[in-house]
């Protein structure tokens, strides 16, 4: 299994970036893909989540309305489009899937949102 995180970026509060997970090694399509964040000296946290066709979403309380979650099962790739960013935003974005009860990492893009 291999996850590849991209897109992270130096943005202005209240911008916009859109992170991307290439993934590799399982059968994307049959699997729920996940989004978490961890800031240095925090746990990591889960941003948001998709099923394995798309159709169910969830997102924590601090990013709905701003964050959408989604999925492209013909390029193997999960995206997460962040609008209205704040500070708190910035942390180390992973992309997640649980394979065979073996939780699997990206080694994370970093987000960082100042003037």
């Amino acid at each position: 299994v291999q996850l590849v995180e991209s897109g992270g970026d130096l943005v202005q509060p209240g911008g916009s970036l859109t992170l991307s997970c290439a993934a590799s090694g399982f059968p994307f399509s049959r699997y729920r893909m996940s989004w978490y964040r961890q800031a240095p000296g925090n746990e990591r946290e889960l941003v948001a989540n998709i099923s394995p066709l798309g159709g169910t979403t969830n997102y924590a309380d601090s990013v709905k309305g701003r964050f959408t979650i989604s999925r492209d099962n013909l390029k193997n790739t999960v995206y997460l489009q962040m609008n209205s960013l704040k500070p708190e935003d910035k942390d180390v974005y992973y992309c997640n899937v649980i394979y065979y009860s073996v939780n699997y990492w990206g080694r994370g893009t970093q987000v960082t949102v100042s003037s």
